[in-house]
């Protein structure tokens, strides 16, 4: 066994050990199929208000511009599916992945530990992690590394646990060995396209982010547009229809992560406790949140704007 093949193992089974899904390998090179997708995207303003995301146009595509002398992308998903549900169903709603601690510093430090081993176990390997904040196509690098297939709604798919999880990467200056892509398996499904209370999947695999109600609850920072008045289908942070509706999701299993679990009264806060919310139970309920990214100010906008 070569010794790339040898590092390859060594890594992926304690990405395992370490509460990992999967994790794959891509050669660290400038993402060509990607390129005029982006720039397309961004030139049609899909992105909206989101300004950030055309910046570092060329980091977002090369990964050696984020860490010199890179050799490959290590991707990994890590799994947050919830069974459980808010009690009240009138309740306004807020997407799974926000249900617990903030992931980026759950993930974060998961990867920090794997590349610690990297270095332990390897030697002198340098890079860095990756949890959604920096200037990176992850579903791009997840697709290319083999770990699954970019469905209609945009969202990365798997065929065993469908799409309830996180993308991370760590980026080095290993040489590993490479995996290939997996085929698409959406077929003539358009479950996604179909159940998007906004019509934000404007065709089959592209998306408009501008008219996603998770740009519009989470990304926008000035008022909602008064035309989306009725769609947000009482969701007052993320949304989770596409993935919800997806046949795929089917085998999606509860995640085994604790920091992932909801504060009890996350779950069993009722509608009219929802739009009572002060600025001390925010604090307390989303302590270490994704949530706080909205802010109190921004949930209790979104709150006031499901009741107009």
């Amino acid at each position: 066994m070569s010794k790339k093949t040898q590092y390859t193992n060594l890594i992926k089974t304690e990405a395992k050990r370490l509460g990992f899904l999967s994790c794959g390998v891509s050669k660290a090179e400038f993402l060509e199929e990607e390129a005029p997708k982006l720039e397309s995207w961004l030139n049609q303003n899909k992105h909206g208000k989101m300004q950030y995301m055309e910046n570092h146009f060329d980091k977002r595509l090369d990964p050696t511009l984020l860490v010199e002398g890179s050799k490959s992308v290590v991707s990994l998903t890590y799994n947050y599916f919830s069974e459980q549900l808010q009690h009240d169903s009138e309740a306004p709603k807020i997407s799974t992945y926000a249900y617990g601690m903030d992931y980026h510093y759950v993930i974060k430090n998961k990867l920090n530990q794997l590349l610690e081993f990297i270095k332990e176990e390897i030697g002198d390997v340098h890079g860095r992690a990756f949890v959604d904040s920096a200037p990176i196509l992850e579903k791009a690098w997840a697709k290319k590394s083999g770990l699954g297939w970019i469905g209609k709604h945009s969202n990365m798919l798997t065929q065993k646990v469908g799409s309830f999880y996180f993308i991370a990467e760590l980026i080095i200056d290993l040489e590993l060995e490479p995996d290939h892509a997996v085929t698409d398996h959406c077929g003539s499904c358009t479950a996604c396209i179909d159940a998007c209370p906004t019509d934000a999947i404007t065709e089959p695999y592209k998306v408009d982010g501008s008219k996603c109600i998770s740009y519009f609850t989470i990304e926008l920072k000035e008022n909602i547009p008064t035309e989306m008045g009725g769609k947000l289908d009482n969701w007052m942070f993320g949304c989770d229809v596409c993935q919800d509706v997806c046949p795929w999701n089917r085998f999606s299993k509860q995640h085994n992560e604790p920091l992932f679990n909801p504060k009890p009264e996350l779950l069993s806060m009722t509608k009219k406790d929802w739009e009572e919310i002060t600025q001390e139970t925010f604090n307390k309920v989303f302590k270490n949140s994704a949530v706080k990214r909205t802010k109190y100010s921004g949930l209790t906008r979104n709150i006031r704007f499901l009741n107009q």
